[in-house]
């Protein structure tokens, strides 16, 4: 039986490390990994005004 993961359009860069110390080569990795999120920075300010503000109540 041929393996069902050899139909996958993509796969994880190779790894260095084992366990919790596990991470993607970055010599594998390519422009092609990752994704873009051009609002990341907007995002983490709104979420940690949004933390203030619940800290303050309390």
């Amino acid at each position: 039986m041929a393996d069902p993961l050899d139909k996958a359009t993509s796969k994880a860069p190779a790894t260095l490390g084992e366990g919790c110390l596990s991470r993607y080569d970055p010599d594998d990795m390519s422009a092609e990994d990752g994704t873009e999120f051009p609002g990341a920075a907007e995002l983490w300010e709104q979420l940690q005004q949004e933390s203030d503000d619940k800290s303050e109540d309390l």
